[in-house]
């Protein structure tokens, strides 16, 4: 069933790029992230408590949480330095194709 979240940092299609690089693996290619909205949006197709479990994580890694999550004013700050670096990342390293 296709769900979508809304995800707190995404400011570019850099931040895409890296998003889809880091759930490619687990979700294919069918990762749709809408950057014309605020807060952004990614829509994957999940099957269960496992896949929205591996997602959330894996968008917290990265340094792009839920914009619902409960974090600490410390984790937020560290989730953006690591959004930032993933959004530069994203920009030496951009995928070949774009949705």
């Amino acid at each position: 069933m296709l769900k979508t979240y809304e995800v707190a940092n995404i400011r570019c299609e850099a931040c895409a790029n890296t998003i889809r690089k880091g759930l490619r693996a687990y979700f294919g290619n069918d990762i749709d992230i809408d950057l014309s909205v605020m807060p952004r949006k990614v829509t994957v197709d999940i099957e269960g408590d496992r896949d929205e479990d591996f997602l959330i994580s894996t968008l917290r890694k990265l340094g792009y949480p839920l914009v619902n999550d409960e974090i600490s004013s410390i984790e937020g700050v560290v989730m953006k330095g690591k959004s930032f670096v993933s959004c530069a990342i994203g920009k030496i390293n951009p995928t070949k194709e774009k949705r």
